[in-house]
């Protein structure tokens, strides 16, 4: 919306500090606009002007003036090209305020760049060029500021020099973007005509648009007021390092992102459940009775509980969300595409799990604000997704809190970041449905089989051995009078699974599912004999931390391919060779081996009678077998 913004002076106060950022497309001006406030503001020393004069002469574009651009575009390559490509921070001050400017990027490959400037900005100012008006750019970078919480928006209409000073031009441009951004729940728009070149309406007023009655530039980011609002959300305390400097003691380095806390305070574990209460708030200068939002400290706790890092610490009755699977804005800022069911590291504040997009709601188009129907997302698109995670992520909605509600996917082969998200809303399929506590638990369904219950994973590529494998140990438990079930991805495949087809989407609901029926069948007190590819590292942890670490045992059929194309007892790799299929494992599709199995069979240095009794001969020395 259009809100008129107020002419009167600000009274004094505190000298305070707004972070904001400058965007628009290509040539728009914004590094020139920057390097004027700061010269206008007398932020420049007189040396660095004389180098700036120099510069101008040399790489500038101004002609005979000096190109302010210059004190912002410090990389070579964006001197010679004209363009920012990296993001500048400025730091300049002024009698009433201090300010921190990121100077984005305009070119659409450089995206990634001005999505991490705007995630730490209070205030956007949109450069719009006089003569273009409102561009693609221009778009994407007012619907990237509103998805990452910007709320205030300066319409700064620059190169009005150019177009005679023409307020029609101007009212023109104002309409125009009013009514593009009127669902894009930005609290204030102020337009405000421009000259970064010549200065006009930057620090002073212009003389040659003396039809325009707002505040200029610098004096609007001087009056503005904008509540700061971490240290008055909800306390969260994210856990980057447990410090163990000695045996006694024990303390939680990090930062507080959020909140206030005191020594004394009950805290909760927000994935744990745990509580206890701070005991000491530790400093290099010293203890502190309190710390809020911004304060690096080590805690201290009254009882001493499993906490690492990536753990989050909150007050008991306002905690973060705790979930494996949420819905987020997704930003992709990869060439190669994202498409749902690969498997990406994933950076939630200090925490590190293995996730992926299971599904893509909609794609949204930056020009018109519609949502499109898609199956992956290209460089620069920006998408609604369901993400689901290995292990439950601690998270607050973005809307509530940037720190925590924020994340970052990484390629785990290259560890380039291809994308960032924005945390919208845990998914559920019906709020109301609770754990109910059940009166009989595994242990005492365990006694009853005189075992231990286990989860025995098989894994390898097709062909390697692992359903003769399991069904031989099945056959020795059972003559052992063990209680078993031997679970085959064939086999579930004609039941449970049948609705999935072997797209990488597919494929992971296909072991999720797996997963859970094996955990409900140990809980049952039966040893679980599991036999599927499983090719993805990431959902094999799953099913293990679904299960317990110390009841999941991997069992890796390690069997080269040129054998197990040998062998082809189901004749698939002659379908493969022929073109019959596509995405196979171990030929097209990647299959990750396991880097630590509880058991590694190697099939061509023993018989599979062997390799069966080695499983045997585990499980034995880990007192499955005997309760």
């Amino acid at each position: 919306m259009f809100v008129k913004p107020a002419t009167e002076a600000v009274p004094a106060r505190t000298k305070d500090q707004l972070r904001f950022i400058t965007c628009g497309s290509v040539d728009d001006g914004k590094s020139t606009l920057i390097g004027r406030l700061l010269h206008d503001s007398k932020m420049i020393y007189h040396d660095q002007l004389t180098v700036l004069k120099r510069d101008s002469i040399k790489h500038g574009s101004a002609g005979n003036d000096i190109d302010f651009a210059l004190l912002v575009d410090g990389l070579e390559a964006e001197r010679e090209q004209g363009i920012t490509i990296d993001v500048a921070y400025r730091f300049f001050t002024t009698p009433r305020r201090s300010f921190m400017v990121a100077d984005a990027p305009g070119h659409e490959q450089y995206t990634r760049n001005m999505a991490t400037g705007a995630s730490h900005a209070q205030l956007a100012i949109i450069l719009i060029d006089a003569r273009k008006g409102v561009m693609v750019q221009t778009r994407r970078h007012s619907f990237i500021c509103s998805l990452l919480g910007i709320r205030h928006v300066v319409l700064a209409v620059n190169k009005i020099d150019l177009v005679a000073y023409n307020k029609e031009c101007f009212d023109r441009i104002a309409r125009d973007y009013l009514a593009f951004a009127a669902d894009l729940g930005f609290t204030s728009i102020v337009p405000v005509p421009i000259s970064a070149r010549y200065g006009d309406n930057v620090v002073g007023r212009s003389a040659h648009a003396n039809w325009y009655d707002g505040p200029c530039l610098l004096e609007y980011l001087e009056s503005i007021d904008i509540p700061s609002g971490t240290a008055g959300q909800a306390f969260r305390f994210p856990v980057q390092w447990v410090n163990r400097p000695n045996p006694d003691f024990r303390g939680y380095a990090g930062t507080v992102a959020s909140g206030r806390i005191s020594a004394g305070d009950e805290i909760v574990v927000a994935a744990s459940g745990r509580t206890t209460r701070i005991k000491r708030i530790v400093t290099h200068d010293g203890d502190l009775v309190g710390a809020e939002a911004g304060d690096a400290v080590t805690i201290t706790l009254e009882e001493e509980i499993d906490i690492g890092r990536g753990d989050i610490l909150s007050r008991p009755d306002d905690r973060p969300k705790v979930a494996d699977q949420f819905a987020a804005y997704v930003i992709w800022m990869d060439n190669e595409p994202l498409a749902p069911g690969r498997n990406y590291v994933l950076r939630i504040g200090s925490q590190t799990i293995i996730g992926s997009i299971t599904a893509i709601r909609h794609r949204i188009d930056v020009n018109t604000c519609e949502h499109l129907a898609a199956g992956m997302l290209s460089l620069n698109e920006i998408g609604f997704c369901d993400v689901a995670t290995a292990m439950p992520a601690v998270f607050d909605p973005y809307e509530l809190n940037r720190k925590t509600g924020s994340f970052i996917f990484i390629d785990r082969y290259t560890n380039r970041t291809v994308g960032a998200g924005m945390i919208a809303f845990p998914v559920r399929r019906d709020t109301n449905i609770v754990r109910q506590a059940l009166s009989v638990d595994r242990r005492e369904r365990a006694a009853l089989k005189n075992q231990k219950p286990c989860v025995i994973w098989f894994t390898g590529l097709s062909g390697a051995g692992k359903t003769t494998i399991a069904n031989l140990v099945d056959q020795k438990l059972c003559g052992m009078s063990r209680h078993t079930m031997l679970l085959d991805g064939d086999n579930l495949r004609h039941g449970l699974n049948a609705d999935l087809g072997f797209s990488e989407t597919d494929r992971v609901e296909n072991i999720r599912r797996v997963g859970e029926v094996a955990k409900l069948m140990a809980d049952s007190g039966l040893i679980v004999i599991c036999s599927f590819i499983s090719p993805s590292r990431a959902e094999r942890d799953r099913v293990r931390g679904l299960v317990g670490k110390d009841e999941f045992i991997e069992v890796f059929v390690d069997t080269p391919i040129e054998e197990c194309a040998r062998r082809d007892p189901k004749g698939l790799y002659s379908k493969v060779k022929s073109g019959q299929i596509k995405n196979f494992t171990g030929i097209d599709s990647c299959y990750e081996a396991p880097t630590t199995p509880e058991i590694h069979l190697r099939t061509m240095e023993q018989t599979l009678e062997h390799s069966a009794e080695a499983v045997v001969d585990v499980l034995m020395a880990r007192s499955i077998l005997n309760g």
